[in-house]
């Protein structure tokens, strides 16, 4: 879970068609942009901060026939079924022609200035004196930049970073820099040679940055502070003494430095926290004699994401037009287009057209949110009017990109040895912000909330703290803070086993949390806890039930390694509990299906998979996707407010507004896609089929059957099946999906629809009516478009007769009357339900599990460990295309064993911020690191066919860490407590 800032601004669409919104005729003419449109081109306008948006995925014309149209090639299906075999853009990543943001040059978009400017940024090193100036010397004459953008320049034109980001997107002469790293100046070059011979010459000269006073680093108060207290009742399925969402998340008085309030000073419901919080320390003070109280402190190290694809941007700001125009690679659009758009309209640079072009992009969370897109737009606003590019090479990329957190961990324990049951936990957790806050505070919550795992705890007081520092940005990253806290509960949780003298698997049998038994929020789980499941099938696997002979074989043969298996098993969340989203589905008369989405696709394959939940509603795949949508002429909602600090009278006063939700659409993070997407792109496909394809077939099958009877069978909706792509129910006549599409234009029922979907770790819900039925959906809106009898090919124009009445059923006369023709339209909401604001402090409420036993061998003389083999348990609801769940785990495992083992960086000094790390000072791990040939892993099946999918990118890279140093343990007899587990350390600990 991660709370995420939600878009502010009204999202309001300047026409109600698909087509962009024409300028007023007094505008300044468009750009070029507007004379190239093409069904793949641009979409809507939207009116930001009273400057027209326009947003076309994957850029130009030009761009979408390099890309779509060559390198997303049709989708061959398994035999008989409708299983994709290879993902959309398969064989583009497979041949090396996927095309991402950072490919695209000003000569590809053929509407731009066809000569292409360069830019790099000079940052700031040190960040414990004052910056001076910069120096520019070595770089002489010939090579001195064509502009050089200071933080007085930026003061001067108002330009800023938006209020996210924090302040001093460059470094003001005179101040210390807030982290190493800091920028001091952009350079511009307006052409190729001069900026790459400039740019290696600066990179190898000393002193370019002058600094002046030591100061010593900012000393900053926390960018957030959380407390998580509750006191159970006698099971886990009771009323709750005191918790987060009964009650209220505590906060402290003053956070630097951090002061509780006092219980006597404190408001009620604040003091009963705190009095429930001192009754459990007192506890764990005193423990009664049958207690195990154990302390520990785990440490986990700062880490780069490595994300394929470096930070980069290409924009041009053309004066004449007052357009900016930004191709990003960003897991986020819709936040880029708003805070773009104000950002430069708070500037002196006029602007009247934003022009936002969201690529193909991986980043591992990296993107979202990632500062990259402002400050190419910056840049392209002294560009004299050419399109510059930005792109960090491999060392800027170490010095800049957003970093995984360094987390200080301590627990406290406490367990009944007779029973072996957790009595309570008592956690305090601090990580590592760097410099700017980002999603830092949202980490520490995060991290927080998923200290329990799949355990039930009675009693817990969990603190965590997001600290400002000098280290690098840190922000979005796969794990989000869970990773840290479940990885050291896992290892506590093997260490109180060794305690007690229990199997490791069956300690925690005993301490599962149930379904519908309360996390340590006061939060009740959505759906069933299968866990139970993953840790069975874990305790019978060959590699847990033959590790004793296992060892003692593997250490025969090979003299000087030390033979372990290690296990562990999480369940982390997915979803931010601020979760928003559009799907638009639709079919044309000749039987294609036209699928779009907000979401973006960042090398997921998330695209395949929306297409694929086409197939039972439709029959097949969406022939035609579109990604990264974030305007909606369609569906006019309006977010306003704050949803994840919204007063519930504020909620209440602004659900009147027929056009309002709490959140416009979400970024592709936080394991979003499968459950959060899939559920809107299903529930719109939905009404689509039920209002337009199943009427059609009823229809169809009802003739010459007077009165509309079925005879001799009865039919009922939910009897509808897709085989072999032919719709057919009880027996009836198959048909296919163009058959079915002529009959729904032929009498006007839905053929499209527009929903927006928002969960607040519960779906809000409205009644709807469509054709004279209402019906209650898991939306907050919808819109419908009906057919119309002309679009059908070689139908009668709409001004001759058409065909006599005499041939309709009355089952068609009843369709004809209720329908009505038309663009979209939205519907009007009834009943409407909003989940209760106080349902923000539940926390989690989602879960995907995840159990990993891993075989790793220790040598002895030289502390290298050996991933022999590993195998996993994944339980993630109805998968849609299972290879890509076992391609997101397998990737997600590489990742987790370079947590474990190899990956770490210095978070202050002498780490990326100096500028000179690389990949060869960074060891990822590689294929013969990670088992690649000898991995296994299984998908608990879904309980039913109608189990929805869960959210997974994230809970595949964390039980691998726990298992793989539970399994050097077992090798040889040293735990570790901080991460990652090097050579160095396992020979220290050896020699102790």
């Amino acid at each position: 879970m991660r709370v995420q800032r939600p878009l502010q601004t009204s999202l309001q669409a300047s026409s109600p068609c698909a087509a962009p919104a024409a300028p007023p005729e007094d505008a300044t003419p468009a750009p070029p942009d507007s004379a190239i449109l093409s069904r793949r081109g641009f979409l809507q306008g939207l009116t930001i901060a009273g400057v027209s948006v326009f947003v076309a995925p994957l850029a130009s014309r030009a761009y979408a026939t390099l890309f779509e149209q060559k390198l997303l090639t049709p989708v061959d299906r398994a035999v008989g079924t409708q299983a994709p075999l290879f993902r959309l853009d398969g064989h583009a990543k497979v041949t090396g022609r996927k095309i991402f943001a950072r490919d695209i040059r000003a000569r590809d978009m053929p509407h731009w200035p066809q000569t292409q400017s360069h830019a790099f940024i000079v940052r700031a090193t040190l960040a414990d004196r004052l910056f001076e100036d910069i120096d520019l010397s070595a770089l002489g004459e010939d090579l001195k930049p064509d502009r050089l953008v200071t933080a007085e320049d930026l003061v001067r034109d108002g330009v800023a970073f938006p209020a996210f980001y924090g302040e001093d997107v460059l470094l003001p002469k005179g101040k210390t820099p807030a982290y190493l790293g800091h920028a001091v100046a952009f350079l511009i070059y307006h052409d190729f040679a001069r900026f790459h011979f400039a740019k290696e010459r600066l990179q190898a000269t000393p002193d370019v940055v002058r600094y002046g006073k030591v100061t010593g680093p900012l000393d900053r108060e926390p960018w957030g502070v959380f407390r998580y207290v509750r006191m159970g009742g006698a099971t886990p399925f009771d009323d709750d003494v005191y918790s987060s969402l009964k009650d209220n998340t505590l906060f402290p008085k003053e956070r630097k430095p951090i002061v509780w309030p006092k219980i006597a000073e404190a408001d009620l419901v604040t003091a009963n926290g705190l009095r429930a919080a001192e009754q459990i320390a007192n506890e764990l003070a005193t423990p009664p004699a049958d207690w195990l109280v154990m302390k520990r402190h785990y440490a986990t190290q700062s880490i780069d994401t490595a994300a394929l694809e470096p930070d980069n941007a290409n924009c041009w700001y053309d004066p004449a037009s007052q357009s900016l125009h930004m191709v990003i690679a960003t897991q986020s659009p819709q936040e880029v287009a708003e805070s773009a758009a104000a950002m430069v309209k708070a500037s002196r640079f006029p602007l009247r057209n934003l022009f936002v072009h969201p690529c193909y992009t991986v980043g591992y969370g990296s993107k979202d949110h990632a500062p990259m897109p402002f400050i190419g737009a910056m840049i392209a606003l002294y560009a004299d009017g050419k399109p510059v590019r930005i792109a960090n090479n491999r060392f800027e990329q170490f010095q800049t990109s957003l970093k995984r957190h360094a987390f200080e961990i301590d627990y406290t324990f406490a367990i009944n040895r007779q029973n072996g049951l957790l009595q309570s936990v008592v956690g305090n957790m601090t990580c590592n912000g760097g410099g700017r806050a980002n999603f830092s505070a949202s980490v520490a919550l995060v991290g927080a909330t998923a200290a329990q795992s799949i355990y039930y705890f009675p009693k817990n007081d969990l603190t965590s703290t997001a600290l400002s520092s000098r280290a690098l940005d840190a922000g979005s990253a796969r794990g989000y803070g869970t990773l840290q806290s479940m990885v050291a509960t896992e290892l506590m949780m093997d260490e109180i086993a060794g305690e007690l003298k229990l199997d490791p698997i069956e300690l925690r049998l005993r301490n599962l949390l149930p379904s519908g038994g309360k996390n340590t929020q006061g939060a009740i789980a959505a759906g069933a806890i299968r866990t139970r499941e993953v840790l069975e099938r874990a305790r019978q696997h060959p590699i847990w039930t033959e590790r004793a002979k296992r060892k003692a074989s593997y250490e025969a043969a090979h003299p000087g390694q030390k033979y372990g298996v290690g296990f562990a098993c999480v369940q982390k969340d997915f979803g931010t509990g601020g979760e928003a989203n559009f799907s638009r589905v639709e079919f044309t008369p000749e039987g294609r299906v036209i699928l779009y989405i907000s979401g973006t696709e960042i090398g997921t394959g998330m695209g395949t998979s929306q297409a694929q939940l086409c197939v039972q509603w439709f029959g097949k795949p969406a022939d035609e996707l579109h990604t990264s949508r974030i305007d909606w002429p369609e569906l006019p909602l309006k977010a306003e407010g704050d949803n994840f600090t919204m007063p519930q009278a504020d909620q209440d006063r602004l659900m009147t507004n027929p056009r309002w939700t709490p959140a416009f659409c979400s970024p592709s993070s936080a394991s979003n896609s499968a459950y959060f997407f899939s559920h809107t792109t299903a529930e719109t496909a939905r009404v689509v089929f039920e209002n337009g394809l199943w009427p059609a077939a009823v229809a169809i099958w009802s003739k010459g059957l007077g009165g509309g009877q079925f005879a001799p069978y009865a039919v009922r909706r939910e009897d509808a099946r897709w085989v072999n792509g032919m719709l057919t129910a009880n027996g009836m006549e198959p048909l296919s999906l163009q058959a079915l599409a002529r009959k729904a234009y032929e009498l006007k029922l839905v053929t499209g629809a527009v929903g927006h979907a928002f969960n607040r770790w519960q779906w809000a819900e409205a009644d709807f009516e469509i054709a004279g039925k209402t019906e209650r959906r898991p939306l907050d809106g919808l819109s419908i478009r009906h057919g119309r009898p002309d679009q059908v090919a070689g139908a009668a124009p709409p001004e001759q007769p058409q065909p006599a009445a005499a041939a309709a059923t009355p089952v068609e006369d009843a369709l004809l009357g209720a329908a009505t023709a038309g663009e979209y339209q939205m519907l009007a909401r009834r009943n409407l339900f909003y989940p209760p604001t106080q349902r923000g402090n539940a926390g989690v409420t989602y879960y995907s599990a995840n159990g990993a036993l891993a075989e790793i061998a220790v040598d002895t003389d030289t502390g290298d460990v050996l991933v022999l083999n590993h195998h996993h348990i994944m339980e993630c609801g109805k998968p849609i295309v299972s290879e890509l769940v076992k391609s997101q785990l397998e990737g997600g495992i590489a990742m987790g064993i370079g947590h474990a083992l190899y990956e770490t960086m210095p978070l202050y000094e002498g780490g990326p911020g100096d500028g000179d790390w690389n990949l060869h000072r960074y060891h990822l791990p590689r294929a013969h690191e990670v088992a690649v040939w000898k991995q296994t892993s299984e998908l608990l099946a879904p309980l039913s066919e109608t189990d929805p999918p869960k959210g997974i990118a994230e809970v595949v890279m964390i039980p691998i860490v726990a298992a793989i140093v539970t399994g050097i343990h077992e090798a040889i007899g040293k735990r570790f407590y901080d991460l990652p587990v090097t050579p160095a350390k396992i020979k220290e600990a050896l020699a102790s």
